[in-house]
């Protein structure tokens, strides 16, 4: 395995959207396409594993033809520990992983030099952990190397990386992403990102 490999999280099913997230339109493409077609070119041939969930038949057409794994996560209801586990099973199936970047659908301002720079990070500081930071929190997309792997798979089903975050401030790093704020849990979110695309 490359040490660019990344887990992108797609399993949820949108409940306070009423629609699947994952599915929606962002300049002409859905979240689920923009976001699996950038971790694959952050991952520069690494190994990329996509976690589908309460969707997963109406989701692989959206990831053809794109270098990539794509597994069910069949606890996915659990909550986004079980998500994370599932994936990171699979990236380490195919060899010792030496660090996962996770990341989400739902941040449409997600770029490759933004996931190349967490790692960039983390080769400069040393730190097992390098978030994306954001509105006051640290959060998605994060990275996880080394002496941080071991925690990912101790994290309980209910939890995401957040709690990890918070959990072991000693050993994470930070990179500024603003953007990061934008994300899109409810209708209104969706409707103020398309508006903020037209106005940009």
């Amino acid at each position: 395995m490359s040490s660019n490999a990344l887990l992108l999280l797609a399993a949820g099913s949108s409940s306070r959207l009423g629609q699947p997230k994952q599915l929606l339109l962002y300049e002409g493409q859905t979240l689920l396409r923009r976001a699996a077609t950038t971790a694959v070119a952050a991952a520069a041939g690494g190994s990329v594993v996509v976690v589908t969930g309460a969707l997963h038949d109406e989701l692989l057409p959206e990831l053809a033809g794109l270098a990539l794994q794509v597994v069910r996560c069949p606890e996915w209801e659990r909550g986004m520990g079980a998500s994370l586990k599932t994936g990171l099973a699979v990236l380490e199936a195919a060899g010792p992983a030496l660090a996962v970047t996770v990341l989400l659908c739902d941040q449409p301002h997600v770029t490759p030099a933004l996931l190349a720079q967490l790692y960039q990070t983390h080769a400069a500081t040393g730190l097992p952990i390098v978030a994306s930071e954001y509105a006051g929190v640290r959060g998605v997309p994060v990275l996880f190397a080394g002496a941080a792997l071991p925690l990912l798979r101790l994290l309980p089903d209910a939890a995401g990386a957040a709690q990890l975050l918070r959990q072991h401030p000693a050993l994470v790093a930070a990179v500024p992403f603003p953007l990061g704020a934008v994300d899109v849990d409810t209708p209104a979110q969706y409707a103020a990102l398309l508006a903020a695309g037209e106005r940009g």
